[in-house]
This record gives C-alpha cells, sequence and structure tokens, in this order.
C-alpha cells in the first residue's frame, strides 16, 4: 500500500509539548564517543553504530550500555555513518549518507543480515545507492543545502529518508525521500515535506524510528521529538501530530522503540558532557476535552 503518494508541502502548527528533562539511564562505553545511530531487534539488545572517522563497528550493547558483540562490517567504509534501521526479517541498514556540505554523489546504504544469526566478529554488506532527484549543484547554493541526512526508517519494501536541514537562511523543513530496500542503485523518490521549526539549534531532524506496530513513527532533534501517530492508516498525513520539548539540548543523535511506548534515545559525548542512554516513555496524545469542557492533564 502506497501511503505516500505525491509531495505534500505542509507548514505544521502544533504546540511544543514539554516533558520532563531526560535524566540518563547509563553511560555509553568510552570507546564509543559518537553514536549516531541505534535500533534494535528483540528488545534486548541495542545495536549502535558511530558516525565518519570512526571504526566499521556494529555494536551490541545491552539497556545498560555495556557492550555484548562486536562485528566488523565488511565491504563497508565508514565514510559518513549516520543512522541504523531495521527490516521486519531482521536485517539492518547503516545509513552512510551523511553530507554536511551537500557535495557527495557517493551517498549509500549498507544493508548487513540478522546480526543475532551471525557467529564470528565479521558481517557482510551489501550496498544500495541513490542520488536525490532534485540536487543539481554539489554543493548547492547555500540557501538550498538541504542534502544532507541523519534518520530514516523502513516501511514496507522501502526506505524513508528525511534530510537535516543545512540551508542558510535556516528555513526549517525537512524533506523526505524513499528507495526501495533492495541491493542496487537508484534515484530517490520524493515523497513528502514538512515544517519542523525555525530555529536551527533544536529544529533539524537527527534519526528516526518507527514503533514495532508501525503505528508511530517518532522524529529527533537536539532535545526536540516530532511525533507522527496512527503511521500505518495516515502515513505522513498532514504533518506530525505533535512536538515533545526533552528538555535539555545535548547532541541527541540516535533514538529506537524497544515497544510500543518505550524509547531509548543516546547523545554523543562531546568533551565531558554527553555519551548517554537515556529511556524515554512516549506519551499518548491527550484527547479532547467533551464540548463545552475544558482539558487538563493531571
Amino acid at each position: 500500500m502506497h501511503l505516500f503518494y505525491g509531495l505534500i508541502s505542509v507548514l505544521f502548527l502544533v504546540g511544543c509539548q514539554p516533558s520532563d528533562s531526560l535524566k540518563a539511564e547509563a553511560n555509553l562505553p568510552k570507546h564509543i564517543n559518537e553514536c549516531s545511530g541505534m535500533t534494535t531487534l528483540e528488545g534486548k539488545t541495542l545495536w549502535v553504530i558511530e558516525d565518519g572517522g570512526n571504526k566499521d563497528i556494529l555494536y551490541g550493547l545491552d539497556l545498560k550500555g555495556r557492550v555484548q558483540r562486536e562485528f566488523k562490517v565488511s565491504n563497508a567504509k565508514n565514510k559518513d555513518w549516520e543512522a541504523l534501521t531495521k527490516d521486519s526479517l531482521g536485517n539492518l541498514y547503516i545509513g552512510d549518507f551523511g553530507n554536511n556540505g551537500n557535495r557527495r554523489k557517493n551517498l549509500v546504504i549498507h544493508k548487513l543480515p540478522n546480526p543475532l544469526l551471525e557467529k564470528g566478529d565479521k558481517i557482510p554488506a551489501r550496498s544500495i545507492a541513490f542520488r536525490y532527484p532534485d540536487q543539481k549543484a554539489f554543493p548547492p547554493p547555500f540557501d538550498d543545502r538541504r542534502f544532507d541526512a541523519e534518520a530514516f526508517f523502513h516501511f514496507g519494501d522501502r526506505l524513508f529518508i528525511i534530510t537535516k536541514n543545512r540551508s542558510d537562511p535556516f528555513d526549517g523543513t525537512a524533506h523526505v525521500y524513499s528507495i526501495p530496500d533492495s541491493i542496487g542503485t537508484y534515484t530517490a523518490r520524493k515523497e513528502f515535506q514538512f515544517k519542523t521549526c525555525e530555529k536551527r539549534s533544536r529544529c533539524s531532524v537527527t534519526d528516526a524510528a518507527l514503533s514495532p506496530n508501525g503505528n508511530r513513527l517518532v522524529l529527533l532533534g537536539y532535545g526536540t521529538l516530532w511525533v507522527f501517530e496512527d503511521f500505518r492508516e495516515r502515513g505522513f498525513g498532514k504533518g506530525p501530530a505533535r512536538m515533545i520539548d526533552l528538555g535539555g539540548r545535548s547532541q541527541l543523535e540516535a533514538i529506537s522503540f524497544i515497544d510500543d511506548h518505550l524509547l531509548y534515545l543516546a547523545d554523543e559525548r562531546v568533551f565531558k558532557s554527553g555519551g548517554n542512554l537515556y529511556k524515554f516513555p512516549l506519551p499518548y496524545p491527550t484527547p479532547p476535552a467533551p464540548e463545552g469542557k475544558t482539558s487538563s492533564t493531571p
């Protein structure tokens, strides 16, 4: 079922719902300084990667951040690994599409087999190469630099990539593209765009996660979540249902659902701060108040 027909441009006007500040659940190991992507297959092991300049390693952590497995990823040099996701068969996908300067012509997603079934300390990768259909210059002008990405997720038989806006002036627009999940070379399909908010320090999308039942999609920013409810039925619809302020502004770059309600997040270590795992129960929307009454939160 194709839920994303055509390109919809939306400027969503939803209030920012506050939350309690994130509290660290655990520290990441000292040798994992730049956690850039995270997913889980069975809700017990967090699979994580680091971004460009770090080792070509897939780490398996327990929920307290302790390393349980390490795999050297074969045939996949870490140019700029920025995101990690999975499909329903247990395959993992590493998004090597970091593109800070909007200059890259070698964007790729590495497809890995289910690490739970792998023996030894190496895991093979095969490549899905792609290009953006609307990027004509490398780099484009400053006001059109929206071809960096740090977020994607798998749905159906496609991978959906959400760009990190690097335009100047910053306009807060995130663009969504999709490609097939099979090995090959593709021109991405442009699906959707929406407005996050207008403050660069908190309104750039740094990761994405889809709940196990496919009903809740969350996008992560530096201290911000954008939540799409009823995603399996509505797709991107008219944009996110709400924005949640997580409190704090650390360099949050990784997020994953443990179950349909509980999220784990991780931030990069910057000097003596960050490098933590966080646990966040994602609240459900507050139902509308009956007519004539005022909604209140206990």
